[in-house]
């Protein structure tokens, strides 16, 4: 009995937290790019499909999953990237958050050597209840159990509410960064009954470069960095990806304004079209001492569905695997 009013209430404070990073665990993420920042849709030329699974919390029984799927590639005849994506995060039973969105970039060669892109975004968030297995306080009775009438009412009405978004990609050499400015109309999930959850504006601001390791060019490392400002958080992060041919190792070190430190470390493997990847993420300190060691357990895949050469008009960007 009682184990269904500690989830909803971990819900419910899970929601207040994760509203600051307007993602769950947002952080360095190159398999969910266009969703970050709508410009690098369709970056890579590849036409690419990406299926990624996140077990949020893991070993605390909360419940907390979240899937996504996207597909971007360039256009020619758009003279630029564009794709869709898809999420889905279910939330300890109660809560399902279901997003799905369209982003467009265009590129164009601003020098020598230097080429800029834009983006633009356009999404959809659904939040559905199902509080059928909840039980309230005022249902418990001392003696009998859960046997009486609850004089409280949660409602199991869905909301659903739109967003867009922008982005701008620069690329000089073998260096590329970008800044992205989400949730411009800053949509309120929230029903009546609940506590505001309003997604905040976001900006987030992202770079990476790529040095040779070797003489002959095989073996890689890659630095990269962040930085999200949102209302109420400011989060950094930076790290490392070492890359070959077909495998991959990164670790990246997380931190925020509630003095939370988290590292992420994973890898990747390439066979022919098919990239396999899996990272996690834990917990190093915690400013209230309220996140578990372990946070988040991620993994997924990328298939190349076709090859676009498009380095003819603008370069093409290798992005870190992780």
């Amino acid at each position: 009995m009682a184990r269904y009013l500690i989830t909803l209430l971990f819900i419910i404070s899970f929601l207040e937290i994760s509203s600051f990073g307007q993602e769950v665990l947002s952080g360095l993420n190159y398999q969910g790019t266009m969703i970050g920042n709508p410009a690098l849709t369709g970056s890579e030329g590849d036409g690419l499909l990406r299926l990624s699974y996140q077990n949020l919390y893991p070993g605390n029984n909360y419940n907390l999953h979240s899937v996504c799927l996207s597909y971007d590639s360039y256009f020619p005849s758009l003279h630029g990237g564009g794709g869709f994506y898809l999420s889905d995060n279910y939330m300890g039973g109660m809560i399902n958050d279901l997003k799905g969105g369209f982003s467009y970039s265009y590129f164009f060669r601003a020098g020598t050597d230097l080429f800029i892109g834009a983006g633009l975004s356009a999404s959809f968030f659904h939040r559905g209840f199902d509080f059928g297995g909840t039980v309230l306080p005022d249902q418990i009775d001392p003696l009998d159990g859960v046997v009486n009438i609850s004089g409280e009412s949660l409602s199991s009405r869905g909301k659903t509410v739109f967003d867009v978004g922008t982005g701008f990609l620069f690329i000089a050499g073998r260096v590329f960064g970008g800044i992205a400015f989400n949730h411009l109309t800053e949509p309120d999930l929230s029903n009546s009954e609940l506590a505001g959850n309003r997604l905040y504006r976001n900006i987030l601001i992202h770079a990476s470069g790529k040095l040779d390791l070797d003489a002959g060019k095989k073996l890689f490392l890659r630095p990269i960095g962040k930085i999200e400002i949102s209302k109420g958080l400011f989060t950094a992060g930076a790290g490392a990806v070492f890359e070959s041919k077909n495998l991959s190792l990164n670790s990246v070190l997380l931190a925020d304004n509630q003095k939370n430190i988290d590292l992420q470390a994973g890898f990747s493997v390439k066979t022919g079209i098919i990239v396999v990847f899996y990272n996690y993420r834990f917990n190093i300190a915690s400013g209230e001492n309220l996140l578990p060691v372990s946070l988040m357990h991620s993994t997924g895949i990328a298939l190349s569905l076709n090859n676009v050469d498009k380095r003819k008009t603008v370069k093409t960007i290798n992005f870190p695997e992780l």
